[in-house]
């Protein structure tokens, strides 16, 4: 990412350039991505291929005003921070379902982010409802935010040899409000690896982003605003929530566009029979 795409990213997020990269400058950043940038998946939905390639995503977050899902928004806002002096690694975790049960290899992706005044962040701003600001990484105790109370801890002991690693290598579990989110890896990653993932999530009758339609970000109160289908939900800063179903096509692609940013030419519509009837 060179200068100029840098600044009209900044510009995206209504940010300032930051002096230096520090933790409360990422803070910051971390903060106006969610504002800004919606995580949703309407590509999935409109035949629109997802790639992961720094260019087309900075064309879509950036250039055409979209938001994304995690590989989407987590690389591009990766992209970002690197180009703005930050320490920043790619790493793969995998979502706790139902049941308990893991979702697939790279399922997921989030950034561990080092700064200049010695912060050690786990930043993640593609995972749809989960903290507001960044975690520290290092940090084993309680984390509150105004996403809820947040934990990063070892997953086990055993956690590195089943996948062949060494000790130092374990995974760590990060929880919301005491249930398990995701389980992350530390092995630094690229972008290229988590193409099968995206790849999966895109196309999977068995994937979530396949059997739903989501748009979503957070509100300058602290709230969220969501629109999935024709269904938009308002979750005040407090957790009340207001439900209403939207009626009409105009009042759908009118709500993308004035509550989201996103234009668009026709209202998404749920790929697939099967992904439909789930």
């Amino acid at each position: 990412m060179n200068s100029a795409q840098a600044d009209a990213y900044l510009r995206r997020l209504g940010a300032a350039r930051p002096v230096r990269p520090t933790s409360e400058a990422l803070r910051e950043l971390h903060l106006r991505h969610l504002r800004s940038v919606p995580f949703e998946n309407l590509s999935v939905h409109l035949g629109e291929e997802v790639v992961l390639d720094e260019e087309r995503l900075l064309e879509k977050v950036v250039g055409a005003e979209r938001g994304g899902f995690c590989y989407e928004l987590n690389g591009s806002f990766g992209a970002l921070l690197v180009a703005l002096g930050y320490d920043v690694t790619l790493l793969a975790a995998r979502v706790h379902g139902a049941e308990g049960r893991l979702g697939i290899p790279y399922d997921h992706l989030a950034l561990r982010v080092r700064t200049v005044d010695g912060g050690d962040w786990l930043a993640d701003v593609g995972f749809g409802t989960h903290s507001h600001f960044p975690l520290a990484f290092g940090e084993r105790g309680e984390q509150k935010d105004p996403g809820g109370v947040f934990q990063v801890q070892a997953a086990g002991p055993d956690a590195a040899g089943a996948r062949g690693g060494a000790a130092g290598d374990a995974d760590l579990e990060v929880l919301r409000d005491g249930e398990p989110a995701y389980r992350l890896e530390v092995r630094p990653r690229v972008l290229g690896d988590f193409v099968a993932g995206a790849w999966w999530h895109s196309t999977s009758p068995a994937s979530h982003f396949t059997r739903s339609l989501v748009c979503s970000r957070i509100t300058p109160d602290g709230g969220r605003i969501t629109l999935s289908g024709r269904n938009l939900t308002l979750t005040g800063p407090d957790g009340t929530r207001e439900v209403r179903e939207v009626a009409s096509d105009e009042e759908v692609l009118a709500l993308y566009r004035e509550r989201f940013g996103i234009r668009l030419e026709r209202v998404p519509e749920l790929r697939g029979s099967s992904a439909a009837n789930g």
